[in-house]
């Protein structure tokens, strides 16, 4: 019986255009590329504050930065500093497998944080007891700069009870 020669997926041919990928292994972890509308987020985190949106005409705080408020369909966004403060929503921790320029963390946890002031942000736990989190731990923002570049990654850090 022959068999039919495979068709290409859709959309085949735009995605090996557009989206090549290296075929070396990456050394570095890859790091964000500020846009002009995230500017004003990474700019705030070099100076170790964090930073939301908020929608100027419903006063609804936005995370991730973006260009337009979900919100009220307007481009009439703010910049507002948080506390830094939150809880875990949701975690994983990446114990084997990382991907290239993460092996040196493992074990390493992986988070959703909802801010004190409402949205919700997929961060990194760090600190030495990292690996004791939980759905609910209370967490504070700190700052980690790297070493390639002048971006500065908001991290957080479990708050231990005194």
């Amino acid at each position: 019986m022959l068999s039919r020669p495979r068709r290409a997926a859709p959309g085949w041919i735009l995605t090996s255009l557009f989206c090549r990928r290296s075929v070396e292994p990456m050394s570095t972890r890859p790091l964000p590329v500020p846009s002009s509308w995230s500017a004003p987020f990474w700019k705030a985190t070099a100076d170790h504050k964090l930073t939301v949106q908020k929608c100027v005409h419903s006063g609804e705080l936005l995370m991730y930065p973006r260009l337009v408020s979900p919100f009220s369909l307007t481009d009439e966004l703010e910049w507002i500093e948080c506390s830094g403060r939150g809880e875990v929503y949701t975690y994983t921790i990446q114990e084997a497998g990382a991907p290239s320029g993460f092996e040196d963390a493992l074990p390493y946890v992986i988070a959703v944080v909802k801010l004190e002031e409402g949205p919700q942000l997929m961060t990194n736990i760090v600190g030495p007891d990292r690996l004791d989190v939980r759905c609910g731990s209370t967490v504070q923002v700190t700052f980690e700069g790297t070493e390639s570049s002048d971006i500065v990654l908001p991290m957080f850090e479990l708050v231990t009870a005194s």
